[in-house]
Parts: structure tokens; sequence; C-alpha cells
């Protein structure tokens, strides 16, 4: 495996409870994680040796800010470039949302900002216009992610995926709140994953308790358990129990190798794989967690 980029999971706090979340994101979540095991994950990754990225999202990653600017500087200094996603719940003025930025100037090669329906209730808020002003005014590089919405007759956002195609996908909380608005697809269609390499992702997401999601709630491995050089070295896709029949024929494969019930249409291939794998997180509880990715928190 040969990872450029590391997503680092926050926190699952969120000042929003959004219906298309991956990670189901809430004020009522628990797992934060702390600038100690922040520090070791860095250096993880600096062992590694081919890691030269670092985001930190969530949950909403402001919520802990003066942790979150003492890991910022940390990773700089390390060689990482470093982007924060988030929704920007901060940025109530320009004024405001500069004195919230100015300590991120010149560390931080990218600001992705929420900007959708989902977040907001409108397509672009006041707080994104003040956070997106603020940002250019200080020299930090900003952008805008925007989830398209389930309706087919939803004309704004397109995600992060090419023109035409929905750029919200039916995993976490957005299976069970927004997948029933789509329409539907042939189980049999979903014979390959469309969204990530399961080989060679590229990049991860480490999440507070030290998971290593290859996919949102798809574990390869714990970094509080094992090293990520260790994790990376000693990955293999055919062998895993869930990424093995993945890899070989997509969410069917995961209902064909384990004989699951299924629906006989799905809303994408997300939708598919997620319900395949709440009916099989009892049976490997490792692999397929925590809890909170699959909305169950204190």
């Amino acid at each position: 495996m040969d990872l450029q980029g590391i997503h680092l999971l926050l926190t699952y706090q969120c000042t929003y409870e959004c219906d298309h979340c991956f990670v189901w994101g809430s004020p009522w979540q628990n797992g934060t994680m702390t600038g100690k095991a922040i520090r070791l994950i860095l250096d993880q990754a600096v062992e590694l040796g081919t890691v030269t990225s670092i985001y930190f999202e969530g949950g909403e990653p402001f919520l802990f800010y003066p942790v979150l600017i003492d890991v910022v500087q940390v990773a700089v200094n390390k060689g990482f470039e470093v982007g924060i996603v988030s929704n920007a719940y901060w940025a109530t003025s320009v004024e405001d949302a500069m004195s919230w930025l100015r300590p991120l100037t010149g560390l931080i090669s990218d600001l992705s900002i929420s900007s959708d329906l989902f977040h907001h209730s409108e397509p672009q808020s006041e707080l994104v216009d003040f956070a997106v002003q603020a940002a250019e005014e200080l020299g930090i590089p900003v952008g805008k992610i925007a989830i398209a919405q389930p309706r087919e007759d939803a004309d704004y956002g397109v995600g992060q995926l090419p023109p035409g195609e929905s750029g919200l996908m039916y995993r976490g909380r957005a299976a069970e709140k927004l997948a029933s608005e789509a329409s539907g697809v042939s189980w049999e269609q979903f014979d390959a994953c469309p969204f990530e390499n399961l080989e060679d992702p590229g990049r991860v997401h480490i999440d507070p308790f030290g998971n290593l999601h290859l996919c949102q709630g798809l574990v390869i491995g714990n970094l509080f358990k094992a090293s990520l050089l260790e994790i990376c070295e000693g990955f293999n896709p055919i062998s895993h129990p869930i990424v093995g029949p993945l890899h070989a024929n997509g969410p069917v494969g995961l209902i064909e190798r384990f004989h699951l019930p299924h629906r006989e249409q799905y809303a994408d291939a997300c939708h598919m794989c997620y319900e395949a794998r709440l009916a099989l997180r009892e049976r490997f509880p490792d692999s397929l967690g925590p809890d909170p990715m699959y909305g169950v928190y204190e």
C-alpha cells in the first residue's frame, strides 16, 4: 500500500447532524483525538516515508481549536502539507473569522468549507461567505465542498464527482435517512466498488480510537496496536474478510460470500455495501466499526 494522504478524524462531534454524513457526526457523538495521539500518528506517518499530506476533519475539528492549532503546526514542522475541512460555524463575521483563521496563516495549504443545503438553509450561507472572505484576505487557500441533494430535480451541487453525477454517496447516516429518496438500481449491478481503490487507496482515514479506515467504517488495523508501517506492509486485500469480497466483486461479493438477505434495489453501491456491513458487524467487529461509524453512540 502506497499511502500519500492521511485524513485524521479529529472528533466525531459536530455542531450539525447532517442527513448525508458518512461518520454520523453529531453534538451527541463521543470520540476525540488527544494531542498525544495525533503526534504519535504523525510520527508514524513520517516513519512510513510516503505520506505527503495530512487533513484534519471530523465531525467538526474547530470544536477543539487549541489542539487543532497545535497539531497543525506540528504537522507542518514535520514537512507535511496540511488541510482542514470545516462547516465554518465559527465565522459569525468576517472579523471573527479572521481571528479564528489568523493562527493558520502560512501553515495550511487548503481550507475546505462545507457549503450546501445539508449544512445550511440556503446553498451558501452567510457563515460560508464570511469564512471564505476572511481566508482570502489572509491568503489562505480556500474552497467549498457542495454535496448534491438526492432528489432528481435538485440542481445544486455535484460534490466531488464528475458533472452529471450525484455528489451524494449513501454511506453512514445517508443510507438510513436519504436512500429512500433516490431512484433504485438492481442489486446485481453493484459488482465493483466505484469510489475506492481497495488494493491501493492512496489515502486513508484514522479515527479518534486509532482505527485505520480504508473506507469509512471499513477498518484494516489500529495504530494504537500496530504501527502504520506494520499495517501497510501487512495489508493483503484478498485475505481481509470484508475487503476480499469487495475487491473481487464489489458489494455483490459481500452478499454472495456470506449469503446475506438483500433488497432488490439500492440507491447506489455504498447503500448496498453499508447495509451488508451492518449485517456482518457482529461477526467481524474488528473490521467493521467502531460503533459511531454505524450510528451507535451514547
